[in-house]
């Protein structure tokens, strides 16, 4: 009896210790009050998303659900308002896989809103599910349509500088290797599948450390935000059914609740003082080194420039689409009124959805040269 009350006492030792050293999220404590400013969430209707939005509407700002799902995201805002006791959470439709829809999120939020201080990209996936697309999916959803709909929104952001943008990444991109003479492959198969996600995260990393040169003097500052291990719906919704009942306590346990997650990227989106570290990449609320692949500055204005040609981003495209809000040709190569001729729509539902400064990394870029068509890793 004894040797058992040892063992499960050590066992809770174990656990008390796991949990408050790599499971318990620091929490965020920037700035309290955020009344008059406009933060836009994507994929803020469950899980992470929704609980950063939350605490941007506790604090004031008008908060902007951009979601795929109308019912799920009307239902969030709906439960966010109640919530916060804010009255300005609202939706507005955003499918990141569909650049059509991206490009129309721009218009109509350009031509509704005045103001947007934070913009946050949340949303993304971790498979492709039962869609099958003519393109890399997971890059779509995770780098190229967040990608595009900085752009459109750029000329915003700079009006009301200093602002920020914040890309939620995962540790998952130390395992990323980008192959740019595959880039927008289709992935097929789960192994494909893991591959295309870390791409896509260091993807994340790389686009945030090229728009931090891109944006310098402008008052736009970027991060990246790993937001830790988190017991979402990302984490079960691919898991067998049967597995799913043995899986849940032990993810209650190992894992972090939602709300722990969001603190990383709202301590980006927040925290005052951390202008300097535009570009860099956080966790657990604090500057994190990164691999030599997600800090290869040729490597970053390579995907910079595959980006841009993948969101079809034509001249001028980054400001402002247009102040009246009207859709252009439907020729045009930033048509809103159909989708490019050449852009194949979703089929099927796919699933929704992260030490020690050294600031001598912030800006330095090594000379750009010819591009090797080696993969980057």
């Amino acid at each position: 009896m004894e040797a058992l009350l040892l063992g499960a006492g050590l066992l809770l030792g174990a656990y008390v210790l796991v949990y408050y050293n790599l499971v318990k999220a620091p929490l965020c404590r920037g700035i309290a009050s955020l009344r008059g400013r406009t933060a836009v969430v994507t994929g803020a209707n469950s899980g992470i998303g929704k609980m950063t939005a939350l605490e941007l509407a506790r604090r004031g700002a008008r908060v902007v659900l951009a979601c795929r799902s109308r019912e799920r995201g009307e239902a969030a805002a709906f439960d966010l308002r109640q919530e916060s006791g804010n009255n300005e959470v609202i939706f507005m439709t955003l499918d990141l896989a569909s650049l059509a829809s991206v490009r129309a999120f721009a218009t109509a939020f350009l031509s509704s809103e005045p103001r947007l201080d934070v913009l946050i990209h949340n949303a993304g996936i971790s498979s492709c599910g039962r869609t099958r697309e003519p393109f890399n999916l997971l890059l779509r959803v995770n780098h190229i349509g967040p990608f595009l709909l900085t752009q459109l929104l750029l000329s915003r952001l700079k009006t009301c500088a200093p602002s920020r943008v914040v890309v939620v990444s995962s540790a998952a991109h130390r395992r990323g290797c980008l192959d740019f003479t595959r880039l927008n492959h289709p992935v097929v198969g789960w192994q494909q599948e893991l591959r295309a996600y870390a791409d896509s995260k260091l993807a994340n990393i790389l686009f945030v450390r090229e728009l931090a040169t891109q944006l310098e003097g402008t008052g736009i500052t970027c991060y990246a935000a790993h937001p830790g291990p988190v017991n979402s719906e990302l984490f079960l919704r691919h898991v067998p059914g049967w597995l799913c009942p043995l899986l849940r306590p032990l993810a209650w346990l190992v894992l972090r609740t939602p709300r722990g997650g969001a603190q990383t990227p709202l301590y980006c989106a927040l925290q005052e003082g951390i202008e300097p570290l535009s570009g860099r990449y956080f966790a657990n609320c604090r500057v994190e080194e990164v691999p030599p692949a997600a800090r290869d500055d040729r490597a970053a204005h390579r995907l910079w420039e595959a980006s841009k040609r993948l969101a079809r981003l034509g001249p001028g495209e980054e400001a402002e689409p247009g102040e009246d809000s009207q859709p252009e040709d439907a020729g045009s190569p930033s048509s809103l009124s159909t989708p490019h001729p050449e852009e194949p729509t979703v089929s099927e539902l796919y699933p929704s959805p992260q030490s020690s400064p050294d600031l001598s990394k912030v800006t330095c870029r090594s000379q750009i040269k010819a591009e090797p068509e080696t993969p980057t890793c």
